[in-house]
């Protein structure tokens, strides 16, 4: 099992840019994919990106392809979700987790608020 701290959330004016962290500790192997989902009040948390361990092969909902970009840094143990031209539709509890063959691991959530 791993333990995932998100960081960088905020109040940010429509059009601004944030990036997110998600710090990882324990064991990292290769097979594991990590990414990004994000809750919105009142609805369903929903997928947002993700990135694999060994390749860093990305994947994306359509709705934020070409304005958020997923990265990870292995030597920090920490991925990355560069969100950019935000807006207020974007406003909702981002979480980091981490898919092991075993389990989803999840990160406690950091709060990005997007005002218009």
């Amino acid at each position: 099992q791993v333990q995932l701290v998100e960081s960088g959330g905020g109040l940010v004016q429509a059009g601004g840019s944030l990036r997110l962290s998600c710090t990882i500790s324990g064991r990292i192997f290769n097979s594991y994919t990590m990414g990004w989902f994000r809750q919105a009040p009142g609805r369903e948390r929903e997928f947002v990106a993700s990135i694999t361990w060994d390749t860093g092969r990305t994947n994306y909902v359509d709705s934020v392809k070409g304005r958020f970009t997923i990265s990870r840094d292995k030597d920090k143990k920490t991925i990355y979700l560069q969100i950019n031209t935000l807006n207020p539709e974007d406003t909702a509890k981002y979480y980091c987790y981490t898919n092991t063959p075993l389990s989803r691991d999840w990160g406690q959530g950091t709060q990005v608020t997007v005002s218009s």
